[in-house]
């Protein structure tokens, strides 16, 4: 075990955060970015809207099946080779798509790009946990959340400029420098801390979880565009249902489990990852509805509605770091409860405001909104690892992170299904307005169930 002993964190920590988070950084911002582009993928490619969306489910799959082995990953290989070879993935995944002439190439540099994410996604996380002292990893942790937040709060701007101005293959031009510089980071910083193990490999355990959250994250994804009793809906989440039952049962039986989910019965831990999960929900819901929001209700731009949600995204990812400051200095119950209840807040005057938003009142009440998301998601996480050993913390971080994917696609697939039931026998304009207010309903009664739960746990702890 790793012990850290004074407040000093050496320059090549440093580096393998930043290399480490702009591999997280490049990962969310080719994700979201490319979400402005498929009108136009459509045209030139000649497909559909469902067959386009596979851009993002196929990565969203494969990255949710990925992260639940990083635990496994740690244990069994050197840092850096995880981070060199999930770095190199992504970068020939830019160059695919860089490239590709037909659509199923650009399909298969989605998903290598996934593979990487999901390798690299928990190794910032991992590499704060492990190596930086105890008294600065609020900090760090909130340096980390930023590197990673930044990326949504850019990504639908930097899209519709790029989109607007130039051919949409630059986008991965872009990304490729910020790779490279990645690869070399890493290369010069990471360092082994801690001895890897012959852990033997179960494949019957990987197989298992593959599946549960392939199913579970495309049953999800899938809810706003087929019947929630279709194969597609019902017939995945069964199937990821039974398939993570099985999984669980069968780490209860390995003497070295891929994921040892008796962390799990460590309540304070198992609370703070439900108020996470609603957490996400309502913040990647949220991301939906207001763009959507801007252009069909307000008749707004796709580049107007990055730009009007770039301020409190942008506000949002710089607070994280200093709410970690915040954490290590005075604990985690003040900056979380006030952040989420201000968040909470925030959703309830986008209620309260009924089906008539004006574009100034988006931007004003979601700067209100992230500004509680900056001070409360990062400590959220913070707080529920430091609930752990640190031989258990690696398992808690591919925990988070895997329930961060899965609510993410469930968070926006029930907002786009209410919103489209809202547009049923409307017109596009007002039946995105009724939808919108019925989804953002929705999500203040989700974060008020975060909110509360995140209350009493805190009550008496800290």
């Amino acid at each position: 075990m790793t012990i850290k002993t004074n407040t000093t964190i050496p320059g090549r920590v440093y580096g393998a955060i930043i290399a480490t988070g702009l591999m997280s950084f490049c990962g969310v911002i080719v994700e979201t970015a490319m979400n402005i582009t498929f009108p136009t993928l459509m045209h030139e490619f000649s497909v559909g809207t469902n067959t386009v969306q596979w851009m993002t489910t196929i990565y969203l799959l494969i990255v949710a099946s990925i992260v639940p082995l990083s635990a496994y990953f740690k244990r069994r290989f050197k840092t850096r080779n995880l981070f060199l070879t999930a770095n190199l993935l992504f970068i020939i995944g830019l160059l695919l798509d860089l490239t590709a002439p037909v659509f199923p190439l650009m399909l298969l540099g989605r998903a290598v790009q996934g593979v990487g994410t999901g390798i690299a996604l928990p190794l910032m996380f991992n590499i704060i946990l492990e190596q930086v002292p105890a008294a600065k990893i609020g900090m760090m942790m909130g340096v980390g959340t930023l590197i990673t937040a930044v990326a949504p709060a850019i990504g639908p701007t930097f899209g519709g400029l790029v989109v607007s101005n130039m051919s949409w293959r630059y986008i991965f031009v872009f990304l490729l420098p910020l790779m490279v510089i990645s690869l070399i980071t890493g290369w010069l910083c990471i360092q082994q801390k801690t001895p890897t193990e012959a852990v033997k490999s179960d494949p019957l355990s990987i197989i298992l979880v593959i599946v549960a959250f392939a199913g579970l994250v495309f049953g999800s994804s899938s809810i706003s565009s087929s019947s929630f009793f279709s194969l597609q809906v019902l017939g995945a989440l069964v199937l990821g249902a039974f398939a993570l039952a099985g999984f669980s049962w069968r780490q209860l039986r390995l003497s070295t489990p891929i994921i040892d989910i008796r962390v799990l019965g460590n309540k304070q831990f198992s609370g703070h990852v439900l108020a996470f999960f609603l957490i996400q929900m309502t913040a990647l819901g949220l991301s939906f509805i207001l763009p959507n929001y801007v252009q069909l209700v307000n008749s707004g731009s796709a580049l107007q509605a990055g730009l009007l949600v770039l301020p409190g995204a942008a506000l949002g990812a710089l607070l994280a770091p200093f709410s970690g400051r915040i954490l290590d200095r005075i604990g985690a119950r003040t900056p979380i409860l006030i952040g989420i209840a201000l968040a909470t807040i925030a959703l309830f005057i986008y209620v309260g405001l009924s089906q008539h938003i004006s574009n100034f009142m988006i931007t004003g009440v979601y700067l209100i909104y992230m500004l509680g998301i900056g001070l409360g998601f990062g400590n959220v996480m913070t707080h529920s690892l430091q609930q752990l050993d640190q031989m258990h913390q690696t398992t808690g971080n591919a925990i988070m992170n895997t329930i961060q994917q899965f609510a993410g696609a469930l968070g926006t697939a029930l907002t786009a299904t209410l919103i489209a039931a809202g547009q049923n026998g409307h017109s596009t304009a007002i039946g995105t307005a009724i939808g919108a207010h019925n989804a953002l309903i929705m999500l203040a009664v989700i974060l008020c169930c975060a909110l509360i739960t995140l209350t009493l746990l805190l009550r008496r702890h800290e």
